[in-house]
């Protein structure tokens, strides 16, 4: 039985043996997985510290937007001024200038539609270089304006100008005051801006009105300037906020200019940039007082007129009648205008017109009274009624700017006119009288 237990003995002693190298191995495994473990979580660590930096660190914006403006052209159409918004993409390597302002001449129906102030414009992406390379030909002055947006705010108007240049959404409604290349450039910064541009400006006035601003602008064009300070009526004549004289490009830039882009009050516009010097006659601060000038001309010209249409010499009473067939036509025509304009158009701004009271239609039934007097024969007890009726209409014209219901500002008009009315209602009498006396002799 002793070999059997030196046997069993030597299996114990070879088992303790197997037993503590086993240990051994299973501790250095163990030691192992540890340090493969807090190495792999120090990498992990090392990975998300990394990351975190990474989306701590900040991002360099690609997109810039900037506001640029062109000053008045030669041209009628270009004495307002123009703006557009310029987006540039550093990422892409483009600078697109959105324009709001373009119509086409060519279009069907464009000039009745511009007589019933159906007018579509559109807005456009061009090329920037492209642009400023136009307007530099032209001699205009541009400056340029970059805006402090947000990333996130210069990323929502690029997308919502790219979308609103697709060719089923760039057409819109124009008009010269309300919806026009400048406040669509306002409206669009003002979305980006979540209301805030809006905000600043409504309410704030230096006391402009649509009227003052488009007699200051056409300033240049004296003739034009005239034209259309008689076919406005007294919609025009209301004083408007800095968001609404913003139908102004070179207003809508001096708001930007003072306007804040956030909470944070960094200025929204307050660096400008001066591409090019204008070669074009800037226009005045305000129009003209026509006032005084008209008041003079006016009644030199009733004066003259009167004395004139009393003379017993048939020629300086033919030269009266020969200036009455022109006034008198000229004022029928004019008030139909002003009449088709009211009853015919969607000429806002033209409606009401208080000029009608000067520029009277009935004046086109004098006509033939005139054309008797040319001729040497005495008027009509119609005509001389008629003529001083239209006197007495031109009369209450005057009286009637001491009521609230009559805010046009037409003052001139009305010094210029009136006297003239008054003179060939004198000299229609008069020629009555002569004739009288004519037949007895």
């Amino acid at each position: 039985m002793r070999p059997r237990n030196r046997g069993i003995g030597k299996m114990r002693r070879n088992f303790r043996g197997f037993a503590r190298a086993c240990a051994r191995i299973l501790f250095a495994s163990a030691c192992v997985v540890v340090f493969l473990a807090c190495g792999f979580a120090r990498a992990q660590d090392a990975q998300h510290g990394d990351a975190a930096s990474a989306s701590e660190a900040p991002v360099a914006p690609t997109l810039s937007i900037s506001l640029l403006t062109i000053g008045p052209g030669a041209i009628f159409f270009e004495r307002f001024g123009h703006n557009a918004i310029v987006v540039r993409d550093a990422q892409q390597g483009t600078a697109i200038a959105y324009n709001y302002g373009i119509f086409d001449f060519g279009e069907d129906d464009f000039l009745a539609n511009f007589a019933r102030g159906r007018m579509m414009y559109r807005i456009v992406a061009d090329d920037l270089d492209d642009d400023l390379d136009m307007y530099r030909e032209e001699g205009r002055g541009i400056d340029e304006q970059p805006l402090a947006l947000a990333p996130d705010q210069a990323r929502e108007l690029a997308r919502f100008l790219e979308w609103n240049a697709r060719p089923e959404n760039a057409r819109y409604r124009y008009d010269y005051f309300t919806s026009n290349c400048s406040t669509r450039v306002r409206d669009a910064l003002d979305r980006a801006l979540g209301g805030a541009l809006h905000a600043q400006t409504e309410g704030r006035s230096r006391g402009y009105t649509y009227r003052l601003d488009a007699l200051r602008l056409m300033a240049p064009d004296p003739w034009l300037m005239l034209v259309i300070d008689l076919g406005l009526g007294p919609y025009a004549d209301r004083r408007i906020d800095f968001w609404e004289e913003s139908f102004v490009p070179a207003t809508l830039s001096d708001v930007v200019a003072r306007s804040r882009a956030g909470a944070n009050g960094t200025t929204l516009g307050a660096q400008v940039d001066r591409l090019a010097v204008s070669h074009v006659e800037e226009p005045p601060a305000l129009p003209p007082d026509l006032r005084w000038p008209f008041l003079g001309l006016g009644v030199a010209l009733g004066i003259a007129l009167g004395w004139l249409g009393t003379r017993t010499s048939r020629a300086t009473r033919g030269s009266v009648a020969a200036f009455a067939l022109v006034f008198e036509f000229a004022c029928a025509l004019g008030g139909l205008v002003l009449l088709f304009l009211w009853l015919a158009t969607e000429h806002r701004a033209a409606w009401r017109n208080e000029n009608l009271l000067l520029l009277d239609p009935l004046c086109l039934l004098l006509l033939p009274a005139w054309f008797g007097a040319l001729r040497g024969r005495a008027s009509s007890a119609f005509a001389r009624a008629l003529a001083w009726g239209i006197v007495a209409v031109a009369a209450f014209a005057l009286a009637s700017k001491i009521l609230p219901w009559f805010e046009q500002a037409n003052l001139h008009w009305i010094v210029l006119l009136l006297p003239i009315h008054l003179a060939l209602a004198i000299v229609l009498s008069s020629h009555r009288a002569q004739g009288v006396r004519a037949t007895r002799d």
